[in-house]
């Protein structure tokens, strides 16, 4: 008999622990803009993403044989530090085999919240191959938005929908999650112009700077797509 596996979606990791079973595959989403920059780093040649909580933290491998070190908050990017938190700092670079030690301000700090469970990113850069490994595990799959500092956003529960979605299409998942539902409608109703439906967000309206209104442009409809699926183990993001 196949048991059909759950999804749930977390709209913010304040409130995680309600989700939190130790058991499920968490599904780290900071779309606007880590998880899209993770994706699109090891695309770019990135061996692995060390994500940390503080700047301190990721400054401390600087000066370390074949790391770069980025840092993000407030969608700003931190002075002394190699790289930001814009996906055109690695498809610009030669980044091509380098450990990239990185903070920002929701999303790796959701990866170092779900660490008892197996993590992995997504973004739509590589949605699709996360929704074929979903499927391969077959697992219960908790979708974790990083949120902003705690609280809902509209772009990480709009990705959650759309991953949602393309899961619900197979026959081995369920989900009696009304946040879920939430997120599916939402993504549904966006879809057509995900730019647009988010022009009042607080994202949007937090840095409208040329560079993260390309930035958003290509995390919402990348030029770029990923067959690689990072996943968390020990302290880094390698290749699945």
């Amino acid at each position: 008999m196949n048991i059909k596996k759950k999804i749930q979606v977390c709209f913010s990791t304040d409130q995680f622990e309600k989700y939190a079973d130790g058991i499920s595959t968490v599904v780290i989403v900071d779309l606007l803009r880590a998880t899209s920059v993770i994706s699109t780093a090891f695309e770019c040649g990135i061996n692995a993403v060390i994500p940390v909580t503080t700047a301190e933290e990721a400054l401390a491998f600087k000066n370390i044989d074949n790391h770069i070190v980025a840092a993000e908050r407030n969608t700003l990017r931190l002075e002394g530090f190699d790289y930001g938190n814009s996906p055109f700092h690695y498809i610009n670079s030669d980044v091509k085999g380098k450990v990239l030690a990185l903070t920002t301000t929701n999303g790796t700090k959701a990866i170092h919240l779900a660490k008892e469970h197996k993590v992995i990113t997504a973004s739509f850069v590589n949605i699709d191959s996360v929704t074929n490994y979903l499927i391969k595990e077959n697992n219960d799959v908790i979708i974790l938005c990083s949120g902003w500092k705690g609280y809902f956003n509209l772009e990480d529960t709009i990705f959650a929908g759309a991953l949602s979605e393309q899961l619900l299409s197979n026959s081995n998942f369920l989900s009696n999650c009304d946040a879920l539902q939430a997120a599916v409608q939402l993504y549904l109703s966006a879809k057509s112009d995900l730019f647009g439906y988010l022009k009042d967000s607080a994202y949007r309206n937090r840095n409208n700077s040329e560079e993260v209104i390309k930035d958003t442009h290509f995390c919402l409809n990348p030029t770029i797509k990923s067959d690689i699926v990072p996943v968390f183990v020990k302290d880094r993001l390698i290749r699945s």
